[in-house]
């Protein structure tokens, strides 16, 4: 057998691995959890980080203000030094639409090793502590609500016994590059982080999506949330982490009626969102970014250059093996594709999207080098106890 051959055969069995032994991270039916409504409604604080969203909160922020929600529920939308008028904005949608309370912070400039983000949800977290709330809703100032979300993610919490109930918000596909990028993204989120073992008691797998996240308020005191992860640049998943350490229980699903409204239109837009935090999520660690190149090289590049070669070379065991790691690989594709209401001949596109994400990982790297690091709205990390710096 030809040094290829073998190779591909690794690759295939990387991929039944995947399929079969990654806690089926690859469907899409983890949703909501059972909604059994409590009998009295807990009071929620919901808690916005803005900086620079004025562009998006006509979408977002009226469908937070108009949540239908049986308790006492106030937002808290902290406007973290906006230069485009993101404050005032979220005043004037408020006064128009009506709604839930809306209570508006700025928190000045965040103090060394703080990220930008935390330093604001800290911000609207203190605010909303004089409520004494039973719940937080940690959200992105891009998300849109339906109307029931509040209440259906209390009445899972309660039903679950659950510190914190997260969805994936269902990310803007309408561009070409959205298209192509997006859904992977999802698809490589939920690979590293299956979503069936992070709800699994005793389980050591923890994430959440940041952009929706209802965390119990005694909990968020019990994990030094956001304190204990200020450093954090993949706030979300550090947020998960802390609680799981201090004995609580995470879910984490896709969402049905959470929406991001952000575009990302450009391929620069997806690569800049990508390699942010890319290196920051390999802990800056050169042989973590190594082993992770040669991992995506084997599993997602490999098949298509062996049914190329194989078939070029006339060997066609190794056209035959990468054509069947392949179909592999697209087939644990399409549930993720059919979610996102996308056609399916995207699915023998994986390889390219992979390649992609293996250049922005680099590239993350390479800026972590040039002292550039992680970036949220402008502020700049070179390393986890860099002191933020506009620009």
């Amino acid at each position: 057998m030809s040094a290829l051959l073998w190779i591909t055969v690794v690759s295939l069995a990387a991929w039944c691995w995947l399929l079969l032994c990654q806690g089926f991270f690859w469907r899409t039916d983890v949703r909501l959890p059972s909604r059994r409504e409590p009998d009295a409604w807990p009071s929620v604080c919901v808690v916005v980080p803005a900086r620079d969203e004025a562009a998006v909160l006509p979408a977002s922020l009226p469908s937070l203000l108009a949540q239908d929600y049986p308790g006492r529920a106030e937002v808290f939308l902290v406007d973290d030094g906006s230069t485009d008028g993101t404050g005032e904005l979220a005043r004037e949608l408020s006064r128009r639409h009506g709604g839930l309370p809306l209570t508006v912070g700025s928190p000045g400039e965040p103090p060394a090793g703080w990220t930008g983000k935390l330093w604001a949800v800290r911000h609207g977290i203190g605010l909303a502590r004089a409520r004494d709330p039973e719940y937080l809703l940690l959200t992105d100032a891009d998300i849109a609500h339906a109307p029931d979300s509040l209440r259906a993610l209390v009445a899972a919490a309660h039903a679950g016994g659950f510190d914190v109930v997260s969805q994936m918000a269902r990310l803007r596909v309408e561009s070409a590059w959205e298209r192509l990028v997006v859904p992977a993204f999802v698809y490589f989120f939920a690979q590293l982080y299956p979503f069936r073992w992070i709800g699994r008691k005793g389980s050591r797998t923890a994430a959440a999506a940041g952009g929706c996240v209802l965390l119990r308020a005694a909990m968020a005191e019990k994990a030094r949330i956001p304190d204990g992860v200020r450093h954090a640049v993949i706030d979300d998943v550090a947020l998960a982490r802390a609680v799981k350490g201090a004995g609580g229980h995470v879910w984490l699903g896709l969402a049905d009626r959470v929406d991001s409204v952000r575009p990302y239109p450009r391929l620069h837009d997806l690569w800049r969102m990508v390699s942010r935090s890319a290196y920051a999520q390999l802990r800056h660690n050169p042989l973590l970014l190594l082993g992770t190149v040669a991992g995506l090289a084997l599993v997602y590049l490999v098949p298509p250059a062996a049914v190329v070669v194989g078939a070029a070379g006339g060997s066609t065991a190794t056209a035959v093996v990468g054509a069947l790691a392949w179909a592999v690989m697209a087939g644990t594709y399409v549930p993720l594709l059919r979610y996102y209401r996308q056609p399916l001949w995207l699915a023998p596109l994986l390889p390219f999207t992979a390649l992609l994400y293996l250049l922005m990982t680099v590239d993350s790297a390479v800026q972590h080098y040039r002292g550039r690091g992680a970036a949220w709205k402008g502020r700049t990390y070179a390393r986890p106890d860099a002191v933020p710096d506009e620009g």
